[in-house]
């Protein structure tokens, strides 16, 4: 092995080594991340943290990219399991895997979506990640528009103003789906979303016994909203 290869292998190693660390981190100081007290864990120097990662910024947004691509391959290993056919069963298997994958990870998931971090701006390099269980989503859909499939309730289509954005957002992501189509959708992955939120940050527990039963309930809901066959 060549001494570049060592190198390599070495700082990779450090850079998992430093992440892990600060994902303990994100458990007990959330977004707070202090690269001394990453680098103190480590039993590193400070500077030589910041070798690997400059700014708490930067570590950051490699905790945040990290988590999206883990929740994004985990939404689409649920969504290839089964059949293309099963459109319905392919949404509550995606919605499923969202859940799972976030009271797994409640630190990261509260990274992702929970309150942002005061003056951190994240970078367009997250914005890949972060769409890939919404577009998991409007691929099950677009693949009933396309078998003619779909059954949309009546009442759902979506006003003018709104037209217009849903009509942007075809164009750039939606692979020629009918806005109407997209605005269900949409409104299911934020129901979603609200669903899983409001579970990992302990919203639901004063009201709801079977967590889990209501989460399936609710999830049959929106896949009633985007118009799924089942």
């Amino acid at each position: 092995m060549s001494a570049s290869s060592i190198r390599a292998r070495v700082r990779a190693e450090l850079t998992g080594e430093i992440k892990a660390i600060a994902r303990r981190h994100l458990a007990t100081d959330g977004g707070n991340l202090s690269l001394r007290a990453v680098a103190r864990d480590l039993g590193m120097v400070s500077s030589a943290v910041y070798r690997y990662f400059p700014s708490r910024d930067a570590l950051l947004t490699a905790l945040i990219v990290d988590a999206y691509e883990a929740l994004g391959a985990a939404a689409e290993a649920a969504d290839a399991a089964l059949s293309r056919t099963d459109l319905r069963g392919r949404w509550l298997a995606v919605g499923h895997s969202v859940r799972s994958w976030s009271l797994s990870h409640p630190a990261e998931y509260a990274l992702l979506y929970g309150s942002p971090v005061p003056g951190y701006a994240a970078p367009t390099e997250t914005v890949p990640p972060g769409q890939r269980v919404t577009l998991a989503l409007v691929r099950i859909v677009l693949d009933g528009a396309r078998t003619g499939r779909l059954t949309p309730p009546a009442g759902s289509a979506p006003p003018p103003a709104v037209r217009a954005d849903l009509e942007r957002l075809v164009r750039r992501y939606g692979g020629g789906l009918p806005a109407d189509d997209l605005a269900r959708a949409l409104a299911g992955w934020s129901q979603l979303f609200g669903l899983v939120s409001f579970e990992v940050f302990g919203r639901i527990g004063q009201v709801v016994e079977e967590p889990g039963a209501y989460f399936e309930h609710q999830l049959r809901l929106t896949a009633d909203l985007a118009g799924l066959p089942g």
